[in-house]
């Protein structure tokens, strides 16, 4: 983002507004204005444009809104983003508005890898206007006017760009110089109060992209345009073919534009310094002229959009003669290359008859050991099948014992909570306890119940059992065990 228009009224002058100051920069603040529906996003039709460098994908087209409630209370709103919207380090449901108060920490996107913080953090706080204005964020839809406007102003050709008035026009030329001052000096006002701007005190209220770049052209190809190191990588690509007269002249062009644009960026960023020195010195005093100032600023922030709406036209038309080359090397790789695969075919196939050859004589000999390994296999086999017929007849006979020994005398089912009396014997305890009602003696000893206590040895080995029976019995059983519990109680 770069910064912001010209907002001030006079009306707003010396007022409080709410905002979404950026946590850690004194730059990228983000307006709510009363009244007014406010949308984040990286898309074109939002009212602040978020362009990640690090992660473009990480905001997405539309990512939330921002608006008030009939009481006049702001909410947010998570437009079902990708990575999201976190409000206090809390996540919001997609499409719910919830409330935002003073104080607030608004989260946008997810923390990449090894860092702690994610790249849009905001706090949510009310400022005065005065203090707020150098901050704020340009609104997407002012950028996008400026550019409708002059996109078709200025086309200038190869030879124009490289000629002395690659410059830019002479009216702005004679603006930007009344304002302008060298590199690293401080800008000093020629009034009766004198004010000093050290270059540090105005890394509080620019746009930390414009005070961190540097008079070179390699920063301008890494920080001016995203775009410009995929075309630099398709052209060293293609340096081993022959580059048509056209790509070379859009290369030279690209690199002249960049030169350019990094110019403007410089010539912006002097202006920005004498605005802020003319608002220092007047105060309340010559508004008009702030307002002068203002709209030179905007008109170069204007033109440097241009230039990047032209330079990204002359990336695409780059990529264009760079793929039609790519496909004529294509056409020519493709005719070398059939003359190889017919060679490479003949080659094939004399391997492949000596290979069938070898395979004949192995298979007659794998055979022979097929036939012998099934021989092998019927007598295994013979001897698997007495062996499990053993097993089962041993199975079945512990099956027999079991259940014999394991079933209660008085209902004929399995123990249901076994329970042993002193006299050693085992019942369940549902059909023990209702034997006791009519006499308190065992069953089948007939000897007198002093006592009875739970086997645990017994619940386990009969439900492992159970396990391993019909699903007829398991469903017996548990009916039956329900049908005893609704009893009991």
């Amino acid at each position: 983002m770069g910064e912001p228009g010209s907002l001030v009224t006079g009306d707003r002058a010396g007022g409080r507004s709410w905002c979404l100051r950026r946590v850690g920069m004194n730059a990228e603040w983000l307006l709510l204005e009363d009244g007014s529906e406010v949308t984040i996003g990286r898309g074109f039709g939002v009212t602040y444009q978020l362009v990640s460098k690090i992660c473009p994908l990480m905001i997405s087209r539309n990512h939330c809104v921002l608006k008030q409630n009939v009481e006049g209370q702001w909410t947010i709103m998570d437009n079902k983003s990708l990575n999201g919207v976190w409000l206090n380090r809390q996540r919001l449901e997609p499409f719910k508005f919830c409330s935002i108060h003073k104080g607030d920490h608004i989260q946008l996107g997810v923390p990449l890898e090894n860092k702690e913080n994610a790249e849009y953090e905001y706090e949510v706080t009310e400022e005065d206007w005065e203090r707020m204005y150098p901050c704020l964020a340009p609104k997407n839809d002012q950028m996008i006017g400026k550019n409708k406007g002059l996109r078709t102003k200025r086309k200038l050709s190869l030879e124009e760009l490289e000629g002395p008035g690659a410059e830019g026009p002479s009216n702005l030329k004679s603006k930007i110089s009344k304002v302008s001052c060298e590199s690293g000096q401080p800008v000093k006002s020629h009034g009766k109060d004198e004010v000093a701007i050290q270059p540090s005190q105005l890394s509080e209220h620019l746009d930390p992209k414009l005070t961190s770049l540097e008079p070179s052209e390699k920063a301008a190809e890494a920080h001016v345009y995203p775009g410009s190191t995929k075309v630099i990588e398709l052209h060293h690509k293609k340096q081993k073919a022959s580059s048509p007269l056209a790509s070379h002249s859009s290369l030279e062009l690209f690199k002249v534009t960049m030169s350019r644009i990094l110019k403007l960026k410089t010539q912006m960023q002097e202006k920005q310094v004498a605005v802020l020195k003319v608002k220092k010195q007047t105060q309340k005093g010559n508004s008009k002229k702030i307002v002068k100032m203002e709209q030179e600023l905007q008109d170069l922030q204007s033109q440097l959009c241009a230039e990047q709406a032209q330079q990204q036209a002359r990336v695409e038309q780059l990529e264009k003669t760079f793929q039609e080359e790519e496909q004529h090397l294509q056409g020519l790789e493709k005719e070398q290359g059939e003359e190889d695969l017919k060679q490479q075919l003949a080659q094939a196939l004399q391997e492949h008859r000596a290979l069938m050859e070898e395979l004949n004589r192995s298979k007659k000999d794998f055979e022979a050991i097929i036939q012998a390994k099934n021989k092998e296999l019927e007598q295994t086999k013979e001897e698997k099948e007495k062996v499990q017929a053993q097993k089962e007849e041993v199975l079945s006979h512990v099956n027999d014992v079991l259940e014999n020994e394991l079933q209660c005398i008085i209902c004929s089912e399995y123990f249901i909570e076994a329970v042993t009396l002193n006299c050693a014997h085992s019942f369940c305890s549902y059909c023990i306890n209702e034997w006791m009602k009519r006499k308190v003696e065992c069953p089948i000893c007939r000897k007198d119940i002093k006592s009875k206590s739970h086997s645990l040895v017994l619940d386990n080995c009969i439900n492992k059992m159970v396990d391993n029976l019909s699903s007829e019995v398991k469903e017996r059983r548990i009916v039956l065990i329900r049908e005893r519990k609704g009893e009991s109680v």
